[in-house]
């Protein structure tokens, strides 16, 4: 016998009501209050200086408005003198070259060093870890004593050890060899530095997404006879995409904001170094006629570069994961 206490009767035009209506849940607050704090912590501590440096960048500010004077508002001025100087152009192309050299080479040889740990033992595998995360631990700072204390003209590590290679191999004469003189020796010890410190983050990070990755497929490749190449291109790559393209964006926004180790190895007298970021400090701090709208400028143009080539890789990514 059919019970009709649990018969619910629609009635065409009209909606139902009781158990439909729970569908429809009203957005809860709760997760968004747990989220504030972080939001106005990212908000003072990140929005507004750069909403403030976007502020100055159309003002001249110089010693005497920060001691109260109003600043005066110049438009584009800062923007046109900055994009009319030829130097300007010369630290943007050492800013391109170097990012391109930079972050190639540290997910080359992340990647490489990852796929080197996922074939070693767990023990082993952590171990080797664990020890090459102490370069990404490092400070900037630390690193680029270091390096600049090997690369030195006074009991350089790196100069005794070419001395001491055969002259037909190497030359002669190391020891006195100055690194730091001009861009290509500087921006050459700066790429093995800051190379050295990110390729660890790159590794670990393929290393994670190699765990990930089924070990039937390799055996099955295996048994067809492809080679490791085949076995990377076919099966790793693929499957480790949204892994490298993260990868690649980080790489590419750290890369373009290197200034702590070319401050440090290079400093302000060798102005033939200079990258955006350095540029940028030199003439908002480099002397004591400093020029804060000028420096902002730089910082601004140098920000939207950042951004748009992440916008464009991002877009990339989303795209051919929507088409996969």
């Amino acid at each position: 016998m059919l019970d009709t206490a649990h018969v619910v009767r629609r009635v065409p035009g009209r909606k139902s009501s009781g158990p439909a209506r729970s569908g429809r849940r009203r957005p809860r607050l709760g997760p968004y209050l747990l989220i504030l704090p972080s939001l106005v912590i990212i908000s003072v501590l990140l929005l507004w200086p750069v909403l403030q440096i976007g502020q100055m960048s159309f003002q001249k500010v110089g010693v005497r408005q920060l001691r109260g004077e109003p600043a005066e508002n110049v438009g584009l001025a800062n923007y046109r003198q900055i994009l009319g100087d030829g130097f300007f152009w010369t630290t943007f192309r050492h800013t391109i070259l170097f990012a391109v050299v930079a972050v190639t080479a540290t997910l080359l040889a992340g990647t490489l060093v990852g796929l080197l740990l996922s074939a070693l033992g767990k023990r082993m595998s952590a171990f080797v870890a664990g020890g090459v995360l102490i370069a990404w631990a490092t400070p900037p700072v630390t690193a680029a004593i270091i390096f600049a204390w090997l690369f030195g003209t006074t009991g350089g590590l790196v100069g005794w050890l070419l001395d001491l290679l055969p002259d037909w191999l190497a030359g002669s004469g190391w020891q006195d060899y100055n690194w730091f003189a001009t861009p290509l020796p500087t921006y050459t010890v700066l790429t093995i530095c800051v190379v050295w410190m990110s390729f660890p983050f790159v590794a670990v990070s393929v290393l994670a997404g190699l765990r990930t990755v089924p070990g039937e497929l390799y055996e099955a490749a295996r048994v067809d006879g492809s080679t490791a190449w085949q076995r990377f291109w076919k099966i790793t790559f693929p499957l480790l995409r949204p892994v490298f393209g993260v990868l690649l964006v980080l790489s590419v926004i750290w890369d373009f904001r290197v200034f702590t180790q070319l401050f440090i190895i290079s400093g302000l007298a060798n102005r033939d170094s200079f990258n955006l970021s350095l540029y940028g400090y030199s003439e908002a701090f480099g002397s004591l006629n400093a020029r804060y709208g000028l420096g902002s400028a730089i910082a601004v143009v140098l920000t939207l570069i950042v951004l748009a080539v992440t916008a464009v890789y991002t877009r990339m990514i989303i795209r051919q994961e929507g088409v996969a």
